[in-house]
């Protein structure tokens, strides 16, 4: 039975995966367990539609994946992703007396800030330090320098207010506890690219069954994020019109589609057989070839202006449909670039015996991007031991302590605060705004001191409404989540 492992659960557009191994000292990968359920009759473009079936989905998935390590699970690590996930780019402005020398308090109240921003039924997930203008220079770091003003640029990652609801409820609801959330695009990025990929600058694609998802990196930065509601199915659906089935389709699209054909390879006296009559080959090339170069087009739209001439490390391509003939081919007839390169798998050393692994067709990049950021053990034990190496916390883990401040360099790049820190995130926030607006209130009352008579008990009063109307806020929202 075994005693450490980490389980990573991914919620992809046609399957729920589950994944669970160990990570070694060196950094490799030993998987021990793979376990998908169909997921098409409850997520739909990588979004929880119906919560009683994913709830089952995912319940059924804990089961098989405890069978197969036969050993209870305490917790899993979970990818969020999917279409209601979009990059926006924010900017805070902090003007500043003469001479002000900015200081780390300076940076973490322009994050705090940030996060306190407020968008239409959407939520931030993650921000994304991109840099800060001190004057006329940019800087990653602005600590120590002197300035009267500092601008932080920030690029938020929002969702849905009710997909975020709905995938905690689903896990309550299966009493899975969750040990961290990831923006799956994120663990994704970090397992498939290189230093250099990131550093020069590329454009990460991950080519799914419902959605395609566009990742632009540089300077190690990630500066757009977007989810395009187009994949392989939507080929897959446009050969049904040819009157087959989409099993039918399906198949015939992976043992025959190429993204790109030259005219001189399309056997016009050769039709296509299928179940019902015949296709013509230039039909079907067609077909496929003109779906495939509207999702490239709008990949490539996705792609900021400031940043396409600085992809040095060109296009890297993941997912199912990156196995599709002559994809790279296709992708430089739309974007020019001729450095394009298909991640077949992570760059972590994997080992195991499953055979989803050892294929390396990209479809596992995601669950095992997600594993790799696992650092908890997630199986169940009946008493705390003296860990070493991987796990250095014993478990169970401790209840979630109030989080501090986000400062520069602290905080861990894709990780979704839980539901429960969000809340004492808010609790905090508010509880700032309600000080600094007592001490204006003092400050101004300081000034009229000599004027006019204080009213006895003033402060106390608008303190205490302040409070309160905080509180009602909070109890909205945890009333919206029931």
């Amino acid at each position: 039975m075994a005693k450490e492992f980490i389980v990573a659960i991914e919620l992809g557009s046609t399957n729920i995966t589950g994944i669970a191994g160990k990570k070694n000292s060196d950094g490799s990968i030993n998987v021990l367990a793979v376990v998908r359920e169909n997921a098409t009759s409850c997520i739909r473009k990588g979004v929880v539609y119906n919560i009683d079936k994913t709830t089952q989905c995912l319940s059924t998935v804990m089961k098989k994946l405890k069978s197969a390590l036969k050993s209870g699970i305490e917790r899993v690590y979970v990818g969020v992703g999917g279409q209601s996930i979009q990059s926006v780019l924010n900017v805070i402005v902090k003007e500043l007396p003469d001479d002000t020398l900015i200081s780390q308090d300076i940076i973490n109240g322009m994050m705090d800030q940030n996060r306190g921003m407020q968008y239409p039924e959407q939520e931030i997930l993650d921000a994304a330090t991109q840099e800060y203008k001190v004057g006329a220079q940019y800087t990653i770091d602005p600590a120590g320098v002197q300035s009267n003003r500092i601008e932080g640029n920030f690029l938020n990652i929002l969702c849905r207010k009710s997909f975020f609801r709905k995938l905690n409820r689903c896990f309550e609801n299966a009493g899975i506890s969750i040990a961290e959330l990831y923006l799956a695009p994120v663990a994704l990025a970090d397992s498939v690219l290189t230093d250099s990929e990131k550093r020069t600058g590329c454009l990460l694609v991950d080519l799914g069954a419902e959605t395609t998802t566009v990742s632009v990196y540089y300077r190690n930065i990630l500066r757009q994020l977007t989810v395009i509601p187009l994949g392989g199915n939507n080929i897959t659906k446009d050969l049904t019109s040819f009157q087959m089935e989409e099993d039918e389709a399906e198949k015939l699209k992976l043992e025959r589609g190429s993204a790109f054909t030259e005219n001189s390879e399309i056997d016009r006296e050769n039709p296509i057989k299928i179940e019902n009559g015949e296709i013509k080959q230039e039909e079907f090339v067609f077909c496929i070839e003109a779906r495939l170069r509207e999702i490239i087009e709008n990949v490539w739209n996705q792609v900021p202006e400031d940043y396409r001439t600085h992809l040095m490390g060109g296009i890297v391509l993941t997912g199912g449909g990156a196995n599709m003939k002559n994809i790279k081919r296709a992708f430089t007839e739309v974007t020019n670039i001729k450095k394009i390169r298909i991640a077949t798998s992570v760059k972590q050393n994997v080992t195991t015996d499953k055979s989803d692994i050892v294929l390396k067709d990209c479809c596992m990049n995601t669950a095992l991007g997600l594993l790799a950021k696992g650092d908890m053990n997630c199986a169940s034990v009946t008493k705390p031991a003296n860990p070493s190496g991987l796990f250095e916390q014993p478990t169970p883990q401790p209840a979630v302590e109030k989080p501090q401040p986000v400062t520069q360099g602290s905080h861990q790049p894709g990780r979704v605060p839980k539901l429960e820190e969000k809340r004492i995130e808010e609790a905090r926030r508010a509880q700032n705004e309600i000080d600094q607006i007592e001490t204006r209130v003092r400050d101004a009352i300081g000034e009229t001191a000599d004027k006019a008579p204080r009213r006895p008990g003033f402060l106390n009063r608008m303190k205490t409404a302040l409070g309160d109307f905080a509180n009602s806020i909070i109890s909205a929202e945890e009333d919206d989540e029931k």
